[in-house]
């Protein structure tokens, strides 16, 4: 979904949000194929998955795509209230739901990455920033959903002398959606992670795993990463 016109001819670059997750990483090839200058930002704010970070740096540098990963672990006691981002907690598994992952809630996380990524639009000349909310992720996510897209956009159009246009391309998308496109595009997903423990495998039990396993499930299509022993 893009909630503004294209960007023109003069600002045809853009700061992709890649955490290194499978929503990302298709945005990130999806900016690319538009013929995009992109720029990829990632962010260390301390959470527990952030072996993430090392796949984003990985797939960046094999794509020859600017990548630029912010430290943000200063602002960990503001935001640790979440079993991402506190490992005492217990992190709760099955699928997703308010009811069960409410305790996944990063508070104000997708606010304050997409502040850091419009500053650096502005500083480098980009007109848009692009980040992978989903639909799979409003039930439970209030920064994922489209009124918060809509609202950031506003922001983001006037907060600096040049606007800058948040495109959240699958706002209305499920992960199945998001999945099919990138398998279209021929990507390979073996270079993403998505499980919130950072193990040397995925634990296949959290919910990010179990919405992953589903989605390449009803894309008849085998995951290509490894699992913890014991999951299908």
């Amino acid at each position: 979904m893009t909630l503004s016109a294209s960007p023109t001819a003069a600002a045809r670059r853009t700061v992709v949000i890649y955490s290194g997750g499978m929503d990302s990483y298709t945005v990130l090839h999806r900016a690319l194929r538009e013929g995009l200058d992109v720029h990829a930002l990632s962010f260390d704010y301390g959470q527990r998955h952030a072996r993430e970070l090392e796949v984003a740096e990985r797939v960046c540098r094999g794509l020859g795509v600017p990548h630029q990963v912010v430290d943000i672990r200063a602002i960990h006691g503001l935001i640790d209230n979440s079993a991402l981002t506190d490992a005492s907690r217990a992190l709760p598994e099955g699928d997703y739901g308010e009811e069960n992952l409410s305790a996944t809630v990063v508070p104000n996380r997708n606010m304050i990455l997409l502040a850091l990524a419009i500053a650096k639009a502005v500083n480098i000349g980009a007109g848009r920033v692009d980040y992978g909310a989903h639909g799979g992720d409003h039930v439970l996510y209030p920064d994922c959903r489209p009124e918060f897209v809509e609202a950031m956009n506003a922001v983001a159009g006037i907060a600096n002398f040049d606007a800058v246009e948040i495109h959240a391309p699958f706002l209305r998308a499920t992960k199945t959606q998001i999945l099919a496109e990138g398998l279209a595009m021929g990507l390979d997903y073996a270079d993403t992670w998505t499980c919130y423990r950072g193990e040397a495998l995925a634990c296949g039990r959290c919910g990010s795993c179990r919405e992953r396993l589903a989605a390449f499930a009803a894309n008849g299509v085998d995951d290509p990463i490894d699992y913890a022993e014991g999951v299908a």
